[in-house]
């Protein structure tokens, strides 16, 4: 049979191997995606970036299912670009599976618009391109990376996203410091879900949220009869969790008398529920967190040294939300919507929300944040955020001004905001863009079209 009699589809099929072989050589992997935005092709070698038979495993799942509803849930903004019929570039993922855990890809996408149905499989409208996610350049760092549910632009979160990769083979006890509502348990679930437990369960404890007497039961479990009412045997905390991980949120208010306790299971992986004399044997992976600086506690005689080098194998701080002013917008972004899929509303902010957001100093981190949106959802009546509708702390923030929504001419106006802040940092990018909470490609955009992309000499 000649190569004009071949059927349609044997035709297609070698279309699109010859494609992804092109890729390939650029060190890249094509994803095919229908109207549905569901898998119908992917290159095999996918498999060198996901794991092996990832390209076969993927394939006749959602993107959302695979890729994470950021990307590719009915209102995620690369989903709705791609509807629009424009194209995406470097945009940060990580991809599930069940036979591995997520992998940092970095991710451009197009629609395919109109192509010879002779070759192209006609179910086939969007494309995807697929890389590895290499450490963050300029160009790279204008679009947030999604990672195992947390979504960041700033280089330091990037770097505990890569972290978080490299112990991937690991089982070392971690200690996860930062303030409070900085997202420590969304780091810890994140490293379980990368860990050779991933299979297993992921079990929380406050370890502030108790007393001390119903917080040993909770952890070690009981026996019937040890204390009033209890009425019969249960599990501890440390038995739900085994081949799996346990986090202990808050450890700096662990009692004294039970760090010991907490300090034999890391040495000999053994305890005893209350009222019972039987050892038992602990295999569950710890990870602890705080908001305390532990070694003033340490030197203070709250907390024991050596349970505190215990717990400090890998040591991870997440830094707070003022100091990484660059992931406020993505994140506001996708805290929004996440509210509003809860209300079944679509809004957005508008820009002068946004700007007070990127000014407010965020002492409660993103927990505040996420509690702030809920409330301009519950407030707002129109489609939009307007300043009017957040919290009244947020819009008289330091900073924070009660203009209107920009308009056009307000143009003048901002371009000697930007000028001002320009000067005051030598017309440095860098310097600028991080004292307004921006990336240095977003700051180079704007500066291009207010015309200030070349700095004034006179």
């Amino acid at each position: 049979m000649s190569r004009r009699e071949e059927p349609d589809e044997a035709i297609r099929a070698e279309f699109v191997v010859t494609m992804g072989k092109l890729f390939a050589t650029l060190g890249r992997a094509l994803i095919c995606l229908n109207k549905d935005f569901e898998i119908v092709h992917a290159s095999e070698d996918l498999d060198g970036l996901a794991g092996d038979g990832a390209s076969k495993r993927i394939a006749g799942l959602t993107a959302a299912t695979v890729l994470g509803d950021d990307l590719f849930g009915p209102t995620a903004a690369l989903r709705q670009a791609l509807e629009a019929g424009e194209r995406r570039e470097g945009w940060g993922a990580s991809m599930t599976s069940e036979a591995g855990p997520p992998v940092l890809l970095s991710i451009s996408a197009a629609p395919v618009g109109q192509i010879d149905s002779t070759l192209c499989d006609p179910r086939v409208a969007y494309l995807l391109i697929v890389r590895g996610a290499e450490d963050p350049t300029e160009a790279d760092t204008a679009l947030p990376t999604l990672f195992s549910g947390m979504v960041a632009r700033s280089s330091a979160m990037l770097r505990i996203f890569r972290l978080v990769r490299n112990l991937d083979e690991s089982d070392a006890t971690i200690l996860i410091e930062g303030e409070s509502g900085v997202g420590k348990e969304l780091v810890a679930r994140a490293i379980h879900l990368n860990s050779p437990r991933r299979t297993g369960r992921f079990v929380a404890v406050n370890c502030g949220a108790l007393p001390p007497d119903l917080l040993e039961s909770e952890l070690f479990g009981h026996v019937r009869g040890a204390f009033t009412g209890a009425v019969r045997d249960r599990e501890g905390r440390f038995e739900l969790a085994a081949d799996g991980t346990l986090f202990l949120d808050e450890i700096g208010d662990l009692p004294l008398q039970l760090q010991v306790k907490l300090l034999r299971v890391l040495q000999e992986r053994t305890f005893e529920r209350v009222g019972e004399s039987r050892s038992r044997t602990s295999n569950a992976r710890i990870i602890a967190a705080t908001n305390r600086d532990l070694r003033r506690e340490v030197l203070e005689g709250r907390f024991r040294d050596d349970l505190y080098y215990r717990l400090r194998v890998v040591p991870i701080s997440v830094p707070p939300l003022r100091e990484r002013r660059e992931d406020i917008e993505p994140l506001a972004r996708h805290l929004l919507a996440r509210v509003v899929d809860r209300h079944g509303r679509s809004l957005i902010l508008s820009p002068n929300s946004l700007r007070l957001m990127l000014v407010y100093a965020w002492p409660g981190n993103a927990r505040e944040m996420e509690n702030a949106l809920e409330y301009a959802v519950a407030v707002c009546r129109g489609q939009t955020i307007h300043p009017q509708d957040l919290p009244s702390e947020i819009a008289v923030a330091p900073g924070a001004t009660e203009e209107s929504p920009v308009s056009d001419t307000e143009s003048g106006s901002e371009v000697e905001q930007l000028r001002t802040a320009l000067d005051r940092h030598a017309w440095s990018r860098e310097a600028t863009a991080r004292a307004l909470g921006m990336s240095r490609t977003t700051l180079w955009r704007r500066m291009r079209e207010l015309g200030l992309a070349r700095r004034r000499t006179s």
